[in-house]
């Protein structure tokens, strides 16, 4: 979610089965889009109109390149050495018949196509949109096709107008998946955002939610939010906001009735309120957090005994080798102790939803108002709607090979996990190291 001062998304988890609710979230979030639609893959025809403005992105602009993916698709393609790439998945073998649809308002243009590796050149000519056949190339493995599109020469003022790519043959004859829901394109190219929820075993009343997190070298690609400390009402983590400023950001829900208000924060966090289809309170630290270090993240939720509950998250960062305060912020209307606890891994960049990024998630443990640790060890992996409503495949969730839990989504890679899978990593038996009476 876009606001002036930060990005941001926000997420409540429903229930033990685990869906997310569709209430009181922003409007540029994911998280707050219903993840209750099946998996079900576009039904056979004997070729599909693939829409740009779904499933394409500039992937590589020229300096002063004015090129831009809208719902019509490519449109200000001026540059010839800006290159715009479109992405669809196909689960069989065989054929694949490659065709444009495109206009070109004034003269000729010479384009260059290129299909996983193997490149096609065309001449097109004319102001109205046209299908233009280009080429066939033999698909080996079930996965997503890149298809890029560049300029040679063009004798107008632009090279054209692409709203689709046209695919058809073998390769196209069952399961073909892209991004076919006009109305959600914006969520379909900042792509599906994926969970892993930790149950707390009944009849414990937890009051503290210790997580640590890793974001693999590499994985941090501008626009992620890595979140740590989910909760009813809230969530806590990290953010890639830009390719110079980072942030740990830590946010609550207002309840159905009263304002969430701030207590008290850390030194150098920022407080604010967010607004969109549901609102509440944000605090953020601007920090230059690292790919591949870990995180410590710890978040208390404790009812006042006066109507309202407060909510209070720390980081330990080994840059200074301390526990950091972000902030405490009082619900009113609310009496909870810690509920729903997750985390999620999401994009938030919609010209950025062709990278891939990835998170490992590690030593859940919760201290219960009795005063003892106990370690989460089980995980769902749930996903939200891009992914249930079949827009997109490359999702990702499980048991990584450091025996973490892992989140991954972006990229379109091939290899996808299904979700509402239940996953049960070894525990470490590291109970956390944090003297709870000397935070600051």
């Amino acid at each position: 979610m876009k606001k002036k001062h930060t990005l941001h998304v926000g997420l409540l988890l429903l229930s033990a089965v685990m869906f997310f609710s569709c209430s009181k979230q922003p409007a540029n979030s994911i998280e707050g889009r219903s993840a209750l639609a099946s998996t079900e893959s576009l039904p056979a025809a004997a070729s599909y109109d693939v829409p740009l403005g779904g499933n394409a992105y500039v992937t590589t602009k020229a300096p002063g390149g004015a090129e831009v993916i809208t719902s019509n698709g490519l449109g200000n393609w001026t540059s010839a050495t800006s290159i715009t790439s479109t992405y669809f998945r196909v689960a069989l073998t065989g054929t694949l018949n490659i065709s444009v649809k495109m206009k070109v308002p004034s003269g000729t243009s010479n384009i260059k196509v290129t299909v996983n590796g193997t490149t096609f050149n065309k001449t097109v000519t004319g102001n109205a949109y046209t299908t233009y056949s280009i080429g066939s190339v033999n698909v080996t493995s079930a996965g997503y096709i890149q298809v890029d599109l560049q300029g040679v020469s063009k004798s107008g003022s632009y090279f054209g107008d692409v709203s689709h790519i046209v695919i058809s043959g073998a390769a196209t004859a069952n399961n073909v998946v892209y991004a076919n829901d006009a109305s959600n394109y914006y969520w379909s190219r900042r792509g599906p955002s994926v969970h892993m929820s930790y149950p707390i075993p009944s009849g414990t009343t937890a009051e503290w939610f210790y997580n640590e997190l890793t974001v693999p070298a590499g994985e941090d690609k501008i626009g992620s939010y890595f979140m740590s400390n989910g909760f009813d009402g809230g969530y806590f983590g990290i953010q890639v906001n830009s390719a110079t400023e980072r942030r740990v950001l830590f946010s609550v829900w207002d309840p159905a009735t009263g304002k969430t208000t701030l207590v008290r924060k850390g030194p150098g966090v920022t407080d604010n309120a967010f607004g969109g289809e549901g609102t509440g309170g944000q605090s953020y630290l601007i920090f230059n957090w690292a790919a591949g270090t870990t995180y410590k993240f710890l978040t208390h939720i404790l009812p006042d005994g006066s109507g309202g509950t407060d909510y209070s998250s720390w980081i330990y960062t080994p840059e200074t080798g301390t526990w950091r305060f972000i902030a405490t912020w009082k619900r009113p209307n609310t009496t909870s102790y810690y509920t729903g606890a997750y985390s999620f891994l999401e994009n938030f960049n919609d010209n950025n939803g062709y990278y891939g990024r990835k998170v490992l998630i590690n030593n859940e443990w919760i201290r219960s108002t009795t005063g003892a640790w106990s370690e989460l060890t089980a995980g769902r992996f749930t996903a939200d709607a891009t992914a249930t409503a079949d827009q997109r495949r490359d999702y990702a969730g499980g048991i990584d090979a450091t025996g973490a839990f892992y989140l991954k989504n972006g990229g379109f890679f091939a290899n996808y996990v299904n979700y509402n899978t239940n996953f049960t990593r070894t525990a470490t038996g590291q109970t956390p190291v944090v003297n709870l009476n000397t935070l600051p």
